[in-house]
């Protein structure tokens, strides 16, 4: 997995940019104001999602974790897809979307291109528990990627899971890689 890329911007259109990162040339896709902010030859940082696809592997570019946290949630949403997604970051941002959610508001997913009646009600419905005091919480992600790696290493889903929670009260605000670990010396131990 790619959790972030730095680099000099080579070139940039509305959506996307190419990161040199050490020579090597990553296309980003990215909300437009980035890429209208991005200027070629300036390094840029940026928080990423790899989606595997089978037609493609694509990476996705933000400026903040918020934001990578809110793509992640809204990805989890039955009928939003990763381009649907980055377009209600682009128009929304976290915190507008955020709110929305709390307030039960789909008229402003609505108004987004691409997403109809229907699913703005669904990302309402899906994402009401997900969202806590205006903002995307990151840990659930987090949560899920490290359970997704133990349940890839062979473990069952339940002891993956059990093995996370244990994990997080030893240490609240780990890392990803962190987290694996210390998960990994809960089965050991048990």
């Amino acid at each position: 997995m790619i959790a972030s890329l730095r680099g000099k911007i080579q070139s940039s259109s509305l959506n996307s940019l190419v990161l040199d990162v050490s020579g090597v040339g990553y296309l980003v896709q990215v909300i437009p104001s980035l890429a209208l902010n991005a200027a070629v030859g300036n390094e840029c940082f940026v928080h990423t999602a790899f989606v595997v696809r089978e037609d493609a592997f694509t990476i996705f570019g933000f400026e903040t974790l918020e934001e990578l946290a809110a793509f992640d949630l809204l990805r989890s949403v039955t009928g939003v897809g990763p381009k649907s997604a980055l377009s209600i970051i682009h128009q929304l941002g976290v915190q507008d979307l955020s709110a929305a959610v709390l307030n039960e508001d789909d008229s402003a997913f609505k108004q987004v291109s691409g997403i109809g009646p229907k699913t703005a009600k669904l990302i309402v419905v899906t994402l009401a528990g997900k969202i806590q005091g205006g903002s995307a919480r990151g840990a659930s992600s987090i949560d899920t990627d490290v359970v997704s790696a133990l349940t890839g290493l062979g473990y069952q889903q339940k002891v993956a899971e059990q093995a996370v929670t244990s994990a997080k009260k030893d240490a609240k605000d780990a890392s990803k890689e962190a987290l694996l670990r210390i998960a990994l010396q809960k089965i050991g131990k048990g």
